[in-house]
């Protein structure tokens, strides 16, 4: 019994393997919502309008992500008047294994928000399986606060998918990992793109 369509199509030949690895890829992308990247992406744009805040949280793979999209939404566009402010909550070890240790793990980002975000802030949370409990915590805080979220969710989407105030659904099997978190990365490179391009147009026409 196959878990997944990597399991179904995984075969000892690793060229046969890489292929149909590209080709599956290809499918899941061809089947995100383009108007739900559209919304991403103004996301930032409206953000940046606002002077507010966007921050990024996933763990595992999704923390890694969460990390590259706060570099390239912040830093990438390459403008800092007015700038994209974007930090990603998995980045301070100390006040992530400070609060782990002293409260739960639960508690990571929820915390962290309580005291850096602020009404109109955005929160972007990242996870395959839009379950894991400190991401839906921090989603329910940021409900409370009057700060956006936005998920970035896979398989079936999880508790994040119903909750959150908009998001982006990578449709995969379950267990998927490779392909959710390969697609999450692409949304940040079409976001980053499409934001130093935008600017440096601005910038041109001014």
């Amino acid at each position: 019994m196959t878990d997944n369509a990597i399991d179904r199509f995984f075969t000892n030949d690793l060229e046969a393997f890489a292929a149909a690895y590209f080709n599956h890829i290809g499918e899941v992308l061809k089947r995100i919502d383009p108007k739900a990247v559209a919304r991403f992406v103004e996301l930032f744009i409206d953000a940046r309008k606002r002077d507010v805040t966007v921050f990024f949280i996933g763990n595992g793979g999704s923390a890694s992500t969460a990390s590259h999209f706060a570099c390239d939404i912040g830093i990438g566009p390459r403008e800092f008047d007015p700038p994209f402010r974007a930090l990603a909550l998995t980045d301070n070890n100390a006040v992530i294994t400070a609060i782990g240790n002293d409260f739960g793990y639960e508690d990571v980002f929820t915390r962290q928000l309580r005291i850096l975000g602020r009404p109109g802030d955005v929160v972007i949370a990242i996870s395959a399986s839009g379950n894991s409990p400190n991401l839906v915590s921090a989603i329910e805080y940021a409900k409370t606060a009057g700060i956006k979220t936005f998920a970035l969710t896979s398989f079936d989407g999880g508790k994040m998918k119903q909750i959150a105030d908009d998001g982006i659904h990578v449709p995969t099997d379950p267990r998927e990992y490779g392909p959710a978190e390969d697609a999450h990365l692409i949304l940040n490179h079409i976001a980053g793109n499409y934001l130093m391009r935008m600017v440096k147009q601005q910038a041109a026409a001014a």
